[in-house]
């Protein structure tokens, strides 16, 4: 108990420590809000990286996902490393990068604003933000606290208070360069963290063949599988087409999270984003694949722990931290420490992103009149606090599974905002009408599905509002009244100016 206290003593003084150094760095809204649009390749990296994997993945989705497909649902963090963080950079980072530079954006909410002439929409996107971060924001306390109970018996209430407490410190006193920070260090002991966790999981296991020859003599769902022997150790898993619901959720989602996009505003030049792009996806492959890769030997950990007294049902938020419960001390520090990370760096980052909407694009000169510099950044600190405030209070008593929380939350925004997004960074075709088709089919979907439930998995109804929208914005677009083309053209202008670089970026003569 001695090494996990001094460990965690350590990893909070450390963060607020971030927070009091990276003060001279919010001192500005462009300061507070994008750490003056200058930030490096390794700390954009890992701020993705960290925004993207909380104790939602290691505890929910890992287990969950692990004891419905096995080993195949190492697929999840391959899709995450390869789409949402690889194809993510190569698609959107430099786009992103230059035309909310050139737009003055410094929200997701702003751009729609500017790139279609509509404080409408504007207004509109700043609420979707608003309502759908929160459940997201409370499913990522929810893992960790079942972790500090299986290591510290801390009462799940303290440690989602003492949680929100550490990080709206920080992010309060240093904005998003605290942020940026604070998500490299804790990046770091992801990294660490997850590679030792696996190696002395497996090894309690006698080794990965072992755990491998154990996994494949597990009978699975004759109904999914038609009887295949070795189910839960095979290439696809024993249920391919939902897995695929999953991968497409987790990994293309995060082209339309707002808390992710704005890690591309912040970027500095163009080498930061080539080694971001390499650095966050070796992230992604370690971090995701090594998530799932580690749940999908939860089978061999089956217990009357992992059920519901009275309905017998599997709960899956138990699976990974019973899965780690017999641990030596020193690797359950090590865990929840690095579970610890993951989620203080993902609730930062969506409580930052929530408050700077709010305050930026719905407030500021609709509500408040003339705000100054420094009124702009004392309401963005007062919401921080209202928004972790918020998210406590649904976080003790959470309506449902992580991975359903943190699904309704992804599937909403990704589905409201992905098409809107990526079609106008490189189409001049977008319509108002089109960007409004796709909020309303991203949350119309989700939400219809919440009450009516006609898509069974709100991870698959998450999916499907995605790719509807991919859809039904070129088609609104399409048929509906173009915006001034003199305009379109003015903004697309950026991508088209002349800048001198070096034969070592380019051959061109």
């Amino acid at each position: 108990m001695e090494i996990k206290l001094v460990m965690l003593i350590i990893f909070f003084a450390v963060m607020v420590g971030v927070g009091i150094y990276a003060r001279r760095h919010a001192t500005s809204v462009d300061g507070f809000v994008l750490g003056g649009r200058a930030v490096g390749p390794w700390l954009t990296a890992f701020a993705y990286g960290t925004s993207y994997f909380s104790a939602v993945v290691f505890v929910g989705y890992a287990g969950q996902f692990g004891w419905k497909y096995g080993i195949a649902s190492t697929w999840i963090g391959i899709g995450n490393a390869v789409i949402g963080s690889l194809l993510a950079w190569v698609v959107l980072g430099r786009r992103t990068k230059v035309m909310t530079q050139h737009l003055g954006s410094k929200t997701m909410p702003d751009f729609f604003g500017q790139r279609y002439d509509s404080k409408a929409l504007k207004i509109a996107a700043s609420v979707i933000v608003f309502v759908f971060l929160i459940p997201y924001t409370a499913s990522v306390y929810n893992g960790l606290s079942r972790l500090f109970e299986m290591a510290f018996n801390i009462p799940y209430t303290w440690c989602v208070i003492g949680m929100a407490v550490f990080t709206a410190i920080y992010v309060i006193l240093g904005g998003y360069m605290a942020t940026a920070i604070n998500d490299f260090i804790q990046g770091i002991i992801m990294l660490i963290g997850i590679v030792a966790v696996i190696a002395a999981v497996l090894s309690g296991q006698g080794g990965f063949m072992s755990a491998v020859s154990e996994m494949a003599k597990i009978p699975s769902d004759v109904a999914v599988t038609q009887g295949q022997p070795g189910a839960f150790t095979s290439f696809f898993g024993p249920d391919p087409l939902n897995l695929l619901g999953v991968v497409v959720l987790t990994s293309l989602g995060t082209w339309g999270l707002p808390q992710m996009i704005g890690k591309f505003y912040a970027i500095k030049d163009e080498k930061s984003i080539n080694t971001g792009t390499v650095i966050s996806t070796v992230f992604a492959i370690v971090v995701s694949g090594g998530c799932y890769f580690l749940g999908g030997f939860g089978r061999l950990f089956d217990s009357p722990a992992l059920y519901d007294e009275v309905t017998g049902a599997v709960i899956y938020d138990n699976i990974i931290p019973y899965m780690l419960s017999s641990l030596p001390d020193i690797l359950i520090g090590i865990v929840v420490v690095l579970v610890l990370s993951a989620s203080m760096s993902t609730l930062s980052s969506l409580v930052l992103t929530s408050s700077s909407t709010m305050t930026l694009d719905l407030l500021k000169d609709n509500v408040m009149k003339n705000m100054s510099e420094k009124k702009q950044i004392i309401t963005m600190q007062a919401l921080i606090v209202f928004f972790i405030v918020v998210s406590v209070v649904i976080a003790l008593d959470p309506p449902t599974f992580i991975a359903q929380l943190m699904g309704i939350s992804w599937g909403a925004l990704a589905g409201a905002f992905l098409a809107p997004f990526l079609y106008g960074l490189y189409w001049q075709g977008v319509t108002r009408a089109g960007v409004w088709a796709g909020f309303v089919t991203g949350v119309g979907l989700t939400v219809s599905n919440m009450f009516l439930g006609y898509i069974e998995s709100p991870i698959n109804a998450g999916a499907v509002a995605m790719a509807a929208g991919l859809i039904v914005v070129p088609v609104i677009s399409l048929i509906t009244p173009k915006l001034e083309k003199d305009k379109v053209g003015e903004i697309f202008t950026c991508y088209e100016e002349k800048v001198t670089i070096t034969k070592k970026r380019s051959l061109q003569e």
